[in-house]
């Protein structure tokens, strides 16, 4: 169950890379969570852009004309990742991210794109007015009741 948050410079996404974006970015996350591709499991996996109105590297404002720069937050409860699961996640976010992308080169090449792994302890996630853990939500996803 990922909450995904797309963080960029306003305007600096045009409307189809956001759409991009958002079509593949879920897909590629639950992917590495281990979640199968269903109706469930795509209810709750959710992604939200934030776009920020002053972005500054360096202490320099970030100029609207300058190639879009990247901040994703990824949420999921803590036990699903391994090590190797976060550098898949990392590399994986990171390709969603330069397909989209003007020049898809640049986020190997530069430090554009920051990927960033939140992981929730069991126990503080909640949902249908109640706390729940990593059991009920894979429970959840794969039809089993609660």
């Amino acid at each position: 169950m990922p909450f995904v948050e797309v963080f960029t410079p306003r305007g600096s996404l045009r409307e189809d890379q956001r759409a991009r974006v958002s079509e593949e970015l879920v897909a590629e996350v639950m992917q590495v969570e281990g979640a199968p591709d269903n109706a469930a499991a795509r209810s709750i996996s959710w992604l939200v852009f934030q776009d920020v109105d002053a972005w500054s590297v360096g202490g320099r404002p970030v100029a609207a004309d300058e190639p879009a720069r990247y901040v994703v937050r990824v949420s999921v409860p803590a036990g699903s990742l391994d090590d190797d699961k976060r550098a898949e996640m990392v590399r994986r976010v990171t390709a969603v991210l330069a397909k989209a992308d003007d020049d898809p080169d640049r986020l190997s090449t530069e430090p554009s794109a920051w990927v960033h792994i939140i992981e929730i302890p069991d126990g503080n996630w909640g949902a249908f007015g109640r706390v729940v853990r990593l059991p009920d939500i894979a429970g959840f996803v794969l039809g089993q009741p609660a």
